[in-house]
């Protein structure tokens, strides 16, 4: 329970929470209390790391590093609340005060990260480690805490002290910005059609929701827009080339136009100051900083894995690109049909469904979000034998958001989690979790806080004549981002600081990645997929079509990913400042793996937010890594049952509940018994058969 320390009269952000499981009261926050809220916080905390600095007796583990992971409970609750609803719910008034709030952030961190008083005791703990008796969580986060500092530049001094306080302020404030030019850029563009003739192609359902977007923006029409669900069936159906052009153009230049929110002195910005920070504290360049605490350790390991999927991949990918391109011209009735990269999707979908013959569009139907979500819980449910009931006296900060309680197969509460389904103009793009608390155990007192997950993503809404469906790609999101909630949600650690995700970014996707593999289970699907309207169940007809065309394009869509990659590395490998062209340079990197023709004057980094403001900088490489991990994973369930309980109680007890407390490889191993190989994944992508 969180104490009242604060001396702020009438701030429901600082006093307890009188709420279902001292849930957030977003029915009572204003955006007018985050400032004084967040200074307040700040300034207990800043008392709370006084008392371990002015503490005469000799530093400990628990009157120093103990201390430390207490310190800041407040101040974490109310940012935590703050983050989320800057990327879900941002109206204007609250992005204008994230501009003053973020670096008031950063310079409190600085402050506790450069604290030379606070480091010495740390140090004076670390050094004598040998010595101490602590179990194997005191003695990670003994490390970890330790590590921490040193990579925030404790050790530094004099004017490099003074230099990455001033450039990771900076940092700070270059990340913000990106992130609200990547919003205002996917807000302000909508292509509106008046003439339903220009629309041919695109199904009935796509074209009420862009009836439903029109009238929300008092329109006359059909209105699409950047936003994933719109962007992305447009490209998928639309007959109209030009119209497809124009949409593509307009979602891959996004930051490079001069509308006042260009994003290309930023990325120049942000990879020069990373590069420097890096410097600052003995690396070589921001890549070397970022891998020294990933499963990779270096670029070597990285590239190794790039080249890799390179040569297993680029054969097939080449074979694909010659199909997809014959089909085209085809299907065109013109030989001399030059595929672009706005045909892709297109021509893709229409091969795919003459294939096996499946249609996405034809598949929504069976895919209602309520049915979804309930299989999903289902398939949690068959696995670790957890149960979800839905609370709607939790509040919520927008009527569309879910609240659920879980609880484990003994009754007991696990936590809560949220659910956010639909895009708003105040909301990131995408599909990501985070949370609004994460687990820990007082060992004072044994209480386990349990976590507030949040899930958010952006599928089609209702209309007026029907539910929300899903595609079969967006049925495969939610089971993604539901395996990142698992893993907060079934954390069991000491510390917070070691809970749920908080592992290595390279094995933070395992468990999300992980539950993508049931998306193709017919034991699975038949839990769920059931017609809306007739509630017929898909048929194993169908079923079998999914499967089969689950590789369709497999080895595009991979070195599209590795390419992704390479940009990253490429940004992050840099060991002098760059001044160039930042469109040619991301070229440059990608080049390897291009396999359609250059579209001029289009760039993946002014928008490339994963990189530049969310948290992947020199770690894209993640996904595939990971995919490498989950299938070797999957493979174990696939050899005892897809639902075995054995299996699946081993990935919870080694895998799920751990969180940071030990090296991932050490907890792979342990449920795995061997390390993973590159073989189940070409095996699954079908370039290798068994």
């Amino acid at each position: 329970m969180m104490k009242n320390n604060s001396q702020i009269i009438n701030n429901p952000l600082t006093e307890p929470f009188q709420t279902p499981h001292t849930t957030v009261p977003f029915h009572l926050i204003k955006t007018a209390d985050f400032e004084p809220a967040i200074k307040e916080g700040i300034k207990l905390h800043n008392t709370q790391i006084s008392s371990i600095t002015d503490n005469e007796n000799e530093p400990t583990f628990e009157n120093t590093i103990e201390a430390l992971e207490n310190s800041g409970e407040l101040l974490d609750r109310i940012t935590s609340i703050f983050g989320n609803l800057l990327n879900t719910n941002a109206d204007e008034e609250l992005q204008t005060l994230a501009s003053s709030i973020i670096p008031l952030l950063s310079e409190h961190n600085n402050n506790i990260g450069l604290n030379l008083q606070l480091f010495n005791k740390i140090k004076a703990v670390y050094d004598k480690r040998d010595e101490l008796t602590l179990d194997k969580e005191q003695s990670k986060l003994l490390e970890d805490t330790y590590t921490g500092f040193v990579r925030s530049g404790a050790n530094l001094e004099g004017t490099d002290k003074e230099n990455y306080r001033k450039l990771s302020n900076e940092l700070s404030q270059l990340e913000l910005q990106f992130e609200q030019n990547c919003l205002k850029n996917n807000n302000e563009f909508q292509l509106s059609i008046k003439d339903k003739a220009k629309l041919t192609g695109l199904p009935e359902n796509v074209l009420e929701a862009a009836q439903e977007t029109a009238k929300e923006k008092d329109q006359t029409g059909y209105v699409f827009t950047l936003k994933a669900p719109s962007y992305i069936a447009f490209m998928r159906y639309a007959d109209d080339r030009e119209l497809r052009r124009q949409m593509y153009m307009a979602y891959n230049t996004q930051g490079i136009k001069d509308n006042g929110s260009n994003n290309i002195e930023i990325v120049k910005a942000i990879v020069n100051h990373r590069m420097q920070i890096a410097q600052l504290l003995g690396y070589k360049d921001f890549a070397s900083y970022v891998l020294k605490k990933r499963m990779a350790e270096d670029e070597t390991r990285v590239y190794g894995l790039f080249n890799e999927l390179l040569n297993a991949y680029m054969p097939t990918a080449h074979k694909e690109i010659k199909e997809l391109t014959e089909f085209a011209k085809e299907w065109q009735g013109n030989a001399d049909f030059v595929l672009m990269p706005w045909d892709v999707s297109y021509y893709s979908n229409k091969l795919k469904e003459k294939k096996f013959h499946i249609d996405a569009e034809l598949l929504r139907p069976y895919f209602e979000l309520d049915k979804v979500k309930a299989g999903i819980f289902g398939l949690a449910n068959r696995l670790y034998g957890i149960k979800f009931e839905r609370n709607t006296e939790i509040p919520v900060y927008q009527k569309d958001v879910e609240v659920y309680e879980v609880f484990d197969a003994d009754e007991s509460f696990l936590g809560i989690l949220y659910l956010d389904f639909f895009p708003r103009d105040g909301k990131q793009s995408g599909a990501w979790t985070s949370s609004f608390t994460d687990q820990w155990i007082d060992r004072k007192t044994s209480e386990d806080h349990r976590p507030q997950i949040l899930i958010s993503t952006n599928f089609n809404k209702p209309t007026t004549t029907k539910p929300a469906l899903l595609t079969f790609e967006e049925m495969r999101t939610f089971l993604h981002e539901f395996g990142h909630s698992l893993h907060g949600m079934l954390s069991k650690v000491t510390y917070q600081s070691q809970s749920g995700t908080s592992v290595y970014w390279d094995f933070v996707e395992l468990p999300s990645q992980f539950m993508e593999n049931y998306a193709i289970e017919k034991d699975f699907l038949h839990t769920f997929a059931k017609h809306y309207e007739t509630g017929e169940a898909i048929s194993n007809e169908y079923i079998q079509h999914i499967i089969d065309a689950d590789n369709f394009n497999v080895a595009y869509a991979c070195l599209r990913q590795v390419g992704f990659g390479l940009i990253d590395m490429a940004w992050y490998t840099r060991k002098t400042i760059f001044e160039g062209d930042v469109i040619k340079f991301e070229k440059e990197a990608e080049k390897d793996v291009l396999l359609m023709p250059d579209v001029e004057n289009t760039c993946m980094s002014t928008q490339f937010s994963h990189i530049f403001c969310g948290g992947y900088a020199a770690g894209y490489y993640s996904y595939k890594w990971a995919e490498v991990i989950e299938t070797d994973a999957f493979s174990l369930f696939q050899q005892k049952g897809i639902f075995d309980s054995a299996t699946a109680q081993s990935f919870r007890d080694n895998i799920l509940s751990k969180g940071g407390i030990e090296k991932p490889m050490l907890l792979y191993k342990r449920f795995r018994g061997q390390e993973p190989s590159i073989d189940a994944l070409l095996i699954k992508d079908g370039i290798k058969h068994k």
